[in-house]
């Protein structure tokens, strides 16, 4: 069993997980300086499913790595390889890194940057969190899909007693572009209207919807992934129940880099990479990116 857990890039939702996390094991967060400081000084906060005060440690950055540690990656998508690079000297052989973030591609960039034989298990979430202010989230019930290697049964045993409800998945893949294509359609839509995730499913948005899902879908194909036709349906009944503001919502709000690049970006690339027009996705990336510049936040960086 890990002696210690470290998560890091704690914002709302990494937050949620080392609050649950905390019960029964040491856990160190890692996450900005304002979070640090409320965490450090009044504990960490979690209301909604979830109501209580967690004291814990959290750090603006990871000093050292103990042996036996389970690293949970949980930073914004672009934020990925600057965490890994910042922990490769850091692991120990029995390190493993759980990567629980949204988008396409994260474990690739992980293991390219990571040398050795360290385990990096790769996981979905449906849980919803924000972050009200440092130290207080908000959090929605969900469930964590973990993919199935040699060390993923410890995982979930784990999380499932800490009180995370916790799976095997038995195709990793196809659950990650699952949930990129919730991802494609809830993030930029509600962040460009202003509106929570459940306010897009409207009859006057649904050929937008449509339009996104067919493009993700044909993408997923293109790469020999097999995702359900009725994928729109299942996504307007998920998503019709959320009371939550996305996360692009809260960065564009707060002038802050989004991760438009890992997902319908990403759609964008791969449908150019396979000659497949995706000009409802290609939208959607450039009013974010401009809103982006708006904000003064540049895509050089």
């Amino acid at each position: 069993m890990y002696e210690r857990i470290i998560v890091l890039g704690a914002g709302a939702v990494g937050s949620v997980y080392a609050a649950f996390l905390s019960r029964r094991h040491e856990v160190t967060i890692i996450g900005n300086e304002a979070h640090v400081r409320a965490v450090n000084s009044k504990g960490l906060t979690i209301v909604g499913d979830e109501k209580e005060t967690i004291h814990l440690k959290a750090m603006t950055k990871i000093e050292d790595i103990p042996a036996k540690t389970l690293v949970i990656l949980t930073t914004k998508a672009y934020d990925t390889a600057r965490a890994a690079d910042s922990i490769r000297n850091l692991l120990k052989d029995d390190t493993v890194i759980l990567i629980l973030q949204n988008g396409l591609g994260n474990e690739e960039i992980v293991k390219n940057i990571m040398s050795g034989n360290h385990a990096i298990v790769r996981g979905v979430t449906s849980m919803a969190a924000e972050l009200l202010e440092p130290g207080l989230v908000r959090h929605w019930e969900g469930e964590t899909v973990i993919g199935q290697n040699d060390v993923a049964k410890e995982i979930v045993e784990l999380f499932k007693e800490c009180g995370l409800e916790t799976t095997f998945s038995d195709n990793i893949k196809q659950d990650v572009w699952t949930k990129l294509v919730v991802n494609c359609v809830v993030n930029p839509l509600t962040a460009i209207l202003g509106v929570t995730d459940g306010a897009i499913v409207v009859d006057s948005l649904k050929p937008v919807r449509n339009e996104i899902v067919a493009e993700c879908l044909r993408a997923a194909r293109a790469e020999g992934i097999k995702l359900l036709d009725d994928s729109i349906e299942r996504i307007d009944r998920k998503v019709a129940v959320y009371s939550n503001f996305s996360s692009m919502y809260h960065d564009v709000m707060k002038g802050k880099k989004t991760e438009i690049d890992f997902l319908n970006g990403r759609i964008v690339e791969l449908c150019a990479k396979h000659r497949i027009q995706a000009p409802t996705n290609t939208t959607l990336v450039c009013f974010i990116k401009f809103l982006e510049g708006k904000n003064g936040i540049s895509r050089q960086d």
